[in-house]
This record gives C-alpha cells, structure tokens and sequence, in this order.
C-alpha cells in the first residue's frame, strides 16, 4: 500500500516540473522575438534617417513591454505550480487518513479477520483472530491458512475458495447458520460462523475472511434440541404412565373392591335365606355377619390403601414429613428394601405445592429403585440450613449403567429423573446425579423461599 502510494506521489509530480519549465521557456522565446524586434526597429531607422532618441524610446518601450509579459507569465506558472502541488498534497494525507481509518476499523472489529494472497498464505490477521485461533499475528503472517483448518476439511476448503474466486459464488454469509469448524493453535476444535470476499491489488487476488465463534450458540442450539427432545419423550411416557395408572387401578378395583363386593353380596343372600326360614340357625347368620364385618373391613383398607396411592390424606392431614415417613415405611414392607432417614429441617414450613412437589420425588425416586437398582439400602437425608434446602437419595444397588443401550430398562430410567427435574424447576432448584456405575444418588438443592405458603391478600 506505501508503495502504491509512493508510485502515485511520482506520477503527480510530473506535471509541478513541466509547469516549472513552461515560464522559462516562454521567457525565451519572448526575448528572441525582442531581440528580432530590436533589430528590425535600428535597421529601419537607419534607412528612414528616423531620430535616433526616438528609436531608442520606441526600444525601451518594447523592452519593458515583453518583461512585463515574461513576468506576468512566470507568476502565472508559479500559481500553477502551487495549485498542483497543494492538490498533491491533499490527495497524500487523504490516503493516508483513509489507511489509518480502515487499519482503525480492523483493529477495533470485534469480528476475526485474516486475509490471504492467491496462494492462501495470510497477510493480515487483526488482534480478534489472535485471540481466537490463540495466535499472535507475527508467527502467523506468510503461513498457510490451512493451519487453522481441521485437516478432514482443507480438500472441501481450497475447493470451495477456488469456486468463489473464478465465480464470486459463495454460501458462506454470516447468519446463514451454516457451521463451519476452525483449528486453534493448541489444537482444539471450535465452531465458527464464517463470510468470505475477494479484491485484487495490483492484479494479485486477495481473500478476505471475517469469522466468529458459535460456540455458546451450538451448545445453546444443541441443548434447546436435547431439551425439547426429552419434553416430548416425557409426554410420550406421562401418556403411557396414565395409561398404566388407569390399568393399575382398574385391576385394584375388580381384584379387591369387586371380589369384596362379590362376596358380601352373596354373604347377605345366604343370611336373607336363612332369616325366610321359620326356624334358622342363629348361630350361623351371626357368623356370616362376622365374616361380612371383617371383608367390610378390608374393603375400607383397599380403598384407603388405593386412595393413598394417588394422594395419601396424611400429606394434607400431617404434613410432608408425616407423608415421607409413611411412604418410606410402606416402601420397606412392599420390597423388603431398608430406608435410612436424615430429615433435619428446623422450624421450616412447606407450601402445599413444595409439599406435593418433594413428595412426588421421594416416592418416584423410591420407584426407580425398586425397578431398577437392586439395592438393599436407601439413604434419604432432608435438610434445611442457610438459604437452601437439600433432598438426597441414594442406595447401594448397581447404579447408572456406563453406557446404556436402548430398550434397557436401566436406559428408560432417564424418564423418572425427567420427571423429576421438571418438579425441580418449577421449584427454581437444580439436580444432579452421582457417577454411573457406583450405586445412584440424586441431589436435589432449591432456595428455602420456594418452601414458604405464599400469603393471600383480600
């Protein structure tokens, strides 16, 4: 670019030295056509027998006539030559202001620029691509761009930059989502956005590459994706789990409430037989009734047993604790699995929702365990301290598998802990799991005022 610029001062300067010579030579000319003049005039006058004063006068005349015009000319080609030569020197520092101002703007860009020649080697790279690609611009400069490409790609690369220079067509444009992936100088691979153009300088091309990096945006994309994916996996199994719930219950009311009901029905068809009779056995309908009495009974249990399966009244009734104890209790007997309790929560109070909230975690992280962990130990731990409340579960059974496959019951556990980090973002919480492989364990921490009742106003 200097020389370029060096080139075009010269070139300017061409016309400040033929202006400088134009006065000088028609100074010249002027003073031979005097002289000519001159001698013109003293021949004539000694022919004629003209005066010689008046000859002389008419001389003098003609003398400070043609200085008059040389000077009149030099200041005329002095004005010329200032004129010049001050355009000159406006058009330098313009270039020179319009140089510094494009190096500002490179500089300054919070995008990554490298250009390169023809063949590739870099030429320019402005401080946001050595931050980027952890390289600083002296060790880069004259280097192969390929450096910075993941070698799968350099082929498809010099392809694609041979295309765009012979075509001008390129689907690289910043925004056009398209991911592309750099190489950093440490080796490690990175997602970037990338626009490309082209110049010529003094007829050689050179290629310019404005790039960003799309890390935090393909995370973000890929996490919005994995989330969205697990949603409708989640709905797809709340469906089924609604479905098994119906079944279940529907089963529960035909095998016990059906039979039970089965049954007194025919206990007080033989007890209406016996009381037609003119004579019956008192002895036999009191027996009948005691039987009735204790299906009765365990009639009232099922229920109670069906209902508490769905809610247990001791959650509103008693309070979550009341409710953990129970569950855990009723956990224990169904699976002979012990349950280790640490519940030290002080003097806090549980909104109905946190309530139903923590309780439906217990009793589905309770579930996992008993489908899927083979465990023979269960230690839940409650507490309140600070600003936080923390819920821990864990068991010694076999834990997370390394790498599960698909269909394994282990591999379908994912959709109770889907369920369960739902519960705790509606709690403003967040989990976590323990390593696979070492028995499982969930904690789960959320602020202490997503517990509080939230208070009505009138």
């Amino acid at each position: 670019m200097h020389r370029n610029c060096d080139r075009n001062v010269t070139m300017n300067a061409h016309p400040l030295a033929c202006a400088s010579h134009s006065p000088l030579r028609h100074a010249l000319i002027a003073m031979i056509a005097l002289a000519a003049f001159l001698a013109g005039v003293l021949a004539q006058a000694f022919t004629a027998h003209i005066a010689l004063p008046f000859t002389l006068l008419i001389a003098l005349s003609a003398v400070f006539a043609c200085l008059a015009a040389c000077i009149a000319g030099s200041m005329r080609g002095a004005t010329r030559i200032a004129f010049v030569s001050f355009h000159a020197r406006r058009s330098a520092a313009r270039r020179r202001f319009d140089e510094a101002r494009l190096n500002a703007i490179i500089r300054s860009s919070r995008e990554a620029i490298i250009t390169t020649d023809a063949a590739q080697r870099i030429v320019l790279m402005n401080p946001m691509a050595e931050t980027l690609f952890g390289c600083d611009a002296a060790q880069a400069l004259g280097t192969p761009l390929s450096r910075f490409i993941p070698e799968r790609f350099r082929a498809a690369h010099a392809q694609h930059v041979n295309r765009f220079g012979s075509t001008g067509a390129s689907d690289r444009r910043m925004g056009s989502q398209r991911v592309l992936y750099a190489l950093r100088a440490d080796g490690r691979e990175f997602p970037i956005e990338a626009s490309i153009s082209h110049s010529e300088n003094d007829g050689e091309k050179l290629y310019t590459v404005m790039l960003r990096d799309v890390t935090e945006r393909v995370h973000a994309e890929e996490a919005l994706r994995q989330s969205r994916e697990d949603l409708r996996e989640l709905s797809a199994n709340l469906q089924h789990v609604r479905e098994e719930e119906k079944a279940h219950i529907a089963r529960e009311l035909h095998d016990d409430l059906g039979q039970s009901l089965t049954a007194l029905k025919m206990d007080l068809s033989l007890i209406q037989r016996a009381l037609a009779r003119d004579a019956f056995d008192r002895a036999e309908v009191s027996e009948r009734i005691a039987v009735m009495a204790r299906l009765i009974d365990d009639t009232v249990a099922s229920v109670r047993r069906i209902a508490a399966n769905q809610r247990p009244a001791m959650l509103d009734d008693l309070g979550l604790l009341a409710a953990i104890d129970w569950l855990a209790d009723d956990f224990s007997q169904r699976y002979a699995i012990a349950v280790k309790r640490h519940v030290d929560v002080g003097a806090a109070v549980f909104s109905h929702d946190t309530s139903t909230a923590l309780f439906r975690i217990v009793q589905e992280a309770l579930t996992n365990v008993a489908r899927h962990a083979d465990a023979t130990l269960v230690t839940l731990a409650l507490r309140v301290a600070d600003d936080a409340c923390t819920l821990v579960i864990a068991d010694d059974g076999r834990g997370a598998p390394l790498a599960p496959s698909e269909g394994d019951a282990l591999a379908r556990q994912h959709f109770g802990l889907l369920g369960i980090r739902e519960r705790v973002h509606m709690l403003g919480g967040i989990v976590s799991t323990g390593d696979p492989g070492k028995g499982f364990r969930i904690s789960i921490t959320f602020p202490v005022n997503a517990l509080q009742p939230q208070e009505t106003h009138p």
